[in-house]
């Protein structure tokens, strides 16, 4: 009786020392003698000692940030960028059998892969294009990781840092840009005044005396300010008149 006694404990020692939790955002593989024999989902599975080993794989979305790499673009400037890849294990069984680390892995593919895609473009292109060159970097490293069951879901540049003389460069290209702006606007303004000009002309030729009321209303205009002095060409025809009304008063 104290022998099966103790072969029950024994029994129930070996059974609640294989008993091993794989939690619900895992999944776990299971080894016996060293051979891949089955998948074990979440729960309480049994791994059964010396016999059998296992091993469990995250399968939730993993965020790797890849460190800053030095590249030089396709115009010859020297530039560091940096970013996050998105991706998450789609196949527990290929991520284990297929590569002996996904996670060193992944990192170093995405850190040649960057410096690959940065030096294929120019400065330009990878300043106004992050999002079209990220994308590019995805599907690359997304092809080359299918056969480690990993699905890489996006790629975020999440910089690129230009040295300082590359910067006072750009500051002043921004700055010629800004300034021809500036003045190809104010040339299109002198170009509608003068516009608006001539067709004011053209009204005022239209109408006897129109030119005469609007030179007494820019003099009512200046006759205001009484801290200049203002010497005003009158046509004579408008001298005439006024020695005409003054005639005929003083008559």
């Amino acid at each position: 009786m104290s022998s099966f006694v103790f072969l029950l404990v024994v029994v129930i020692v070996i059974l609640l020392s294989s008993i091993r939790q794989i939690n619900q955002y895992e999944k776990g593989l299971r080894f016996t003698l060293g051979r891949f024999s089955s998948i074990m989902n979440p729960g309480w599975r049994i791994v059964l000692p010396v016999v059998q080993s296992y091993q469990k794989v995250d399968m939730r979305v993993r965020a790797v940030d890849v460190p800053d790499q030095e590249a030089i673009t396709r115009d010859n400037i020297s530039v560091r960028v940096n970013a996050v890849i998105y991706y998450r294990v789609a196949s527990a069984e290929k991520a284990i059998l297929e590569v002996e680390n996904f996670y060193y892995a992944i990192s170093q593919l995405a850190q040649t892969t960057m410096r690959n895609i940065v030096g294929e473009v120019t400065l330009d292109e990878l300043l106004a294009g992050r999002s079209a060159i990220a994308e590019k970097i995805r599907h690359i490293i997304d092809e080359a990781t299918d056969a480690w069951g990993i699905d890489v879901q996006s790629v975020e540049l999440k910089d690129a840092i230009l040295p300082e003389d590359m910067k006072r460069t750009i500051a002043k290209q921004a700055e010629a840009e800004r300034e021809k702006r500036a003045v190809i606007i104010k040339a299109e303004g002198e170009v509608m005044a003068a516009e608006n000009m001539a067709k004011a002309a053209e009204t005022l030729s239209q109408q006897t005396g129109a030119l005469h009321l609007r030179s007494l209303q820019t003099l009512n205009d200046l006759s205001s300010d009484q801290s200049n002095t203002v010497i005003f060409a009158v046509p004579l025809e408008v001298l005439r008149a006024f020695e005409k009304i003054a005639d005929t008063q003083s008559k």
